[in-house]
This record gives structure tokens, C-alpha cells and sequence, in this order.
């Protein structure tokens, strides 16, 4: 198994469209890319703490490549948005990939070059790519939000 971390957003909707995906085996919600100690989901809102909010991926590489994760990232989100996501607003909101090794900084890097160079978006891609830090689960309530209300069938 693997692990991929992302931040699109709400991690709500973000979660449920990498749950759904073939070779997913776990998700969980959480924060990442902060200074603070252990945050609850209060102290991310803040937008004072330097979190993202973001969805941790595990995976099996042999059904599910970090490549095709990255693609879904990008096509289910706006990379164009800085440090929001549609009403969502603040840092906690921020496009960005962590990495937990070299081979995913250089795919991630070249998505997003690919996605830039594609006429896609009309304005620059933000997403940001950093290394990959603790990873601070969230409260239970946001664990697998929308499949706990039935809403399986939202995307990003």
C-alpha cells in the first residue's frame, strides 16, 4: 500500500471522490501544512494555524497509480483558486499536493506543468507541491461526511 495527500478544498467532498475510487483501499480527513500542535477542526477555521484541510489516500499501486490520483485531483477541483475553493475561503482551503517521496514530487510537478501548458484554465495553476507533514486526523464527525449522509454520489 501507498499514501497520497491532497488538499482541494472542503475535504468533505474531496474525501468521498477518492473513497469511490478503484485501488483506494482507506481514506482519512484531516490537517497538514500547519504550525500548530494536534489542531481541531476550530482552530483550522481560524485560518490562523496554517492548516490545509486535506484527505490522506491509501492505495494499492498495483490497481491505482499515484499518476491516475493526481489526475483525479486536479479534474475535480479548481487549481486556479487562490487559497479557496468556490464560497470556501482561506489558507485551510489552498490547492496543494504533499509528497512523500521524490517520485511524487517529479509526477506532481509535471501534472501540473501538463495541466498549465493544456489551455485548460485561463488563469495560472496555484496548486502548491510541498513535502508531505504530520498528518493530523480530524474530528470523527468529518471522517466519510457525505457517505454518512448518503450523498455518495457528490464530487469535488
Amino acid at each position: 500500500m501507498a499514501i497520497a495527500t491532497f488538499g482541494a478544498g472542503c475535504f468533505w467532498g474531496v474525501e468521498e471522490t477518492f473513497r469511490i475510487t478503484e485501488g483506494v483501499t482507506d481514506t482519512a480527513v484531516g490537517y497538514m501544512g500547519g504550525q500548530t500542535d494536534n489542531p481541531t477542526y476550530k482552530d483550522v477555521c481560524t485560518d490562523a494555524t496554517g492548516h490545509a484541510e486535506v484527505v490522506q489516500v491509501t492505495y494499492d499501486p498495483a490497481v491505482v497509480s499515484f499518476d491516475a490520483l493526481v489526475d483525479i485531483f486536479f479534474d475535480n477541483h479548481n487549481p486556479t483558486e487562490w487559497n479557496r475553493q468556490g464560497p470556501d475561503v482561506g489558507t485551510q482551503y489552498r490547492s496543494v499536493v504533499f509528497y512523500e517521496d521524490d517520485a511524487q514530487k517529479e509526477i506532481a510537478t509535471e501534472k501540473k506543468k501538463e495541466l498549465a501548458a493544456s489551455g485548460r484554465f485561463k488563469r495560472d495553476i496555484v496548486t502548491l507541491i510541498e513535502p508531505v507533514q504530520t498528518f493530523w486526523v480530524a474530528e470523527e464527525y468529518h471522517q466519510q461526511y457525505l457517505a454518512k449522509r448518503g450523498m455518495t454520489s457528490c464530487h469535488i
